[in-house]
């Protein structure tokens, strides 16, 4: 019997861990946390929703197929900003926009990879770029992160093959919140050039960076395109999740390969969620300074309330962008503990097993905390419950 790539590929986490759900029935003054997903709950501004609204009822060519790279309005802009933050150069022709990040990422490697390649990745890595890889036949490399949670530029060298097609990063990282620094990526586009392979960085959440200015200087590089491939998302900066809109900036070479798979899977981004994005880089600056100031407040906030748990065991291995990723300290894989938070602490956070290969013990000590939606306050709860949490 065949069994197919979807068949051989594991189950979307999220959807897996919310299953938990089923039948669990939560006091009255212990409400769920739900800390599974890295993703916004609150809608737009009120302004940003005025304009997709304006745009639905005054343009005709919002309802019609658009480019398949994006709107020419919204690449300009990206490239425009992109260049600005980084002091880098950036054309429209190396831009293009696509259904979400996580699709951005797929083109990537649609472009990229035959049967039997391989991408490497560290560990623990984002659950959905694994997926993808499986699905396409390619091998997915596991490159080892060290205590804090950072990959090593020579142990990447050493997994270097003839098939090695690229190495994907993601920075400020998912699951571990960690913020890769300016001088390990640029060694990292060093090596991936030296070998003749892409350095794929996705910048999801480059947005709520913890250091002001530009994450790094590889789009300073004059000749960047040859071996960078920048993924990013307007989903966490504008709240436009359920309008899937993300980005690619590569060599327009590439760019023309990547058109003939979005013109295959979606023909073109969505019109509505582009115009919102356009709008969004064009007014919400200064109300995104803000949202980014509110994520350093939590990011703060798990920061001190985390003595109430190193003193029970637990301890800190990353945090950043939207995450905090904690070292359990009970006997129980992580696999277990993860649902009992469910039943008996009315937590839903996802277990390190979800971020490492089958094989790999080490996520059975770890948990991912998506704190985006918790203020101080909601922060502090879940800490307490944790903290409160019998051994098993």
């Amino acid at each position: 019997m065949t069994i197919t790539r979807t068949a051989a590929t594991f189950p979307p986490p999220v959807m897996e861990a919310r299953r938990w759900l089923d039948g669990v029935t939560h006091p009255d003054t212990r409400p769920l946390i739900n800390v599974s997903q890295a993703a916004p709950v609150d809608p737009p501004p009120q302004g940003l929703r005025q304009a997709m609204a304006d745009a639905a009822l005054t343009r005709d060519d919002a309802h019609l197929y658009g480019p398949v790279l994006g709107m020419d309005e919204l690449r300009d802009e990206l490239a425009a900003q992109t260049a600005a933050l980084y002091d880098g150069t950036v054309t429209p022709e190396q831009t293009c926009i696509t259904s979400g990040c996580n699709q951005a990422f797929a083109a990537a490697i649609a472009t990229l990879c035959a049967e039997g390649d391989e991408v490497i990745l560290p560990t623990p890595w984002y659950f959905n770029h694994k997926m993808w890889l499986d699905m396409s036949g390619v091998r997915s490399v596991a490159l080892e992160t060290g205590t804090d949670m950072l990959p090593d530029v020579e142990a990447a060298a050493a997994l270097i093959t003839p098939r090695t097609r690229a190495i994907a990063l993601v920075s400020p990282n998912n699951p571990t919140g960690q913020e890769y620094p300016d001088a390990l990526l640029q060694s990292f586009f060093n090596l991936a050039r030296a070998h003749g392979i892409a350095l794929i960085v996705d910048e999801t959440y480059r947005d709520f960076h913890s250091q002001s200015g530009a994450p790094h200087p590889l789009f300073q590089d004059a000749a960047w395109d040859d071996t960078l491939i920048h993924l990013y998302s307007f989903s966490k900066a504008y709240r436009l999740t359920g309008h899937r809109v993300g980005a690619m900036i590569a060599s327009e070479e590439r760019l023309a390969e990547v058109e003939k798979f979005l013109d295959t899977v979606a023909i073109c981004p969505a019109q509505l969620g582009q115009h919102a994005a356009l709008w969004g880089m064009q007014n919400l600056g200064q109300w995104l300074a803000g949202e980014r100031d509110e994520i350093l407040t939590r990011r703060a906030a798990i920061t001190q309330n985390l003595p109430k748990l190193e003193a029970l065991g637990w301890k800190l291995l990353g945090l950043g962008g939207y995450f905090a990723y904690l070292q359990h300290p009970y006997a129980e894989s992580s696999a277990d503990l993860a649902p009992r938070l469910v039943r008996d602490a009315s937590v839903l956070c996802l277990p390190g097993t979800m971020f490492y290969p089958s094989d790999d013990p080490a996520g059975a000590r770890e948990l991912r905390i998506a704190f985006a939606n918790l203020d101080a306050a909601g922060i502090a709860t879940l800490f307490d419950r944790l903290a409160d949490l019998p051994a098993a």
